[in-house]
């Protein structure tokens, strides 16, 4: 092997090992499945990530759909949805828009326009159906929902984690407070 080919090579074999990485950091890519393996009580599917609002509206397409954050979502819809069931009781969730909170602000230039600014006018916002079902199989809650929280930057301790998707998770913690509770309670 001679000195000019060493590059190439190397070159070569980092993008072979890239590639698969990079390939599934897109959470756009049609070849990642829209819902949630395994067997639950708790579905969660959803729709073209690439038609959410965080990614057509978020200052920078290209930061917006890297990493697996419409999957993290999805998976605390059902953990804490699990909790919250009682035995026998299902829950459908189909989310059909995700806007983070932040927005990336290109105009700040070259050195931030990866970085996405967390202000109080840059709101979490999860739109979402559901339908919820006794452990008869009954209906007892359904229907779409807009969850949002314009003052996500005041709650107490929200700042403290270094979760990159804490409001979105409080969005939905707080929702299913709110929903499955009182829905099942009433039965």
């Amino acid at each position: 092997m001679n000195r000019r080919s060493l590059p190439l090579l190397l070159a070569a074999a980092l993008t072979a090992i890239a590639a698969p990485v990079l390939a599934r950091s897109d959470v756009t890519d049609p070849e990642i499945p829209r819902s949630l393996p395994g067997d639950s009580p708790v579905s969660v599917q959803w729709a073209d990530p690439d038609a959410f609002s965080d990614i057509r509206q978020s200052g920078n397409r290209w930061e917006a759909r890297r990493g697996n954050w419409v999957v993290q979502i999805a998976e605390h819809i059902r953990r804490r949805a699990e909790r919250e069931l009682p035995p026998g009781s299902t829950l459908e969730v189909t989310i059909n828009d995700i806007r983070r909170a932040g927005m990336y602000e290109p105009w700040r230039g070259p050195q931030l326009d990866h970085v996405r600014i967390v202000k109080d006018h840059y709101p979490p916002r999860i739109d979402l159906d559901f339908v919820l079902r006794d452990a008869s199989g009954t209906i007892v809650a359904e229907g779409p929902r807009e969850l949002r929280d314009m003052g996500f930057l005041q709650r107490a301790g929200s700042t403290m984690s270094s979760d990159a998707l804490r409001y979105e998770k409080q969005l939905i913690d707080d929702w299913l407070r709110r929903e499955l509770r009182p829905a099942l309670v009433q039965r």
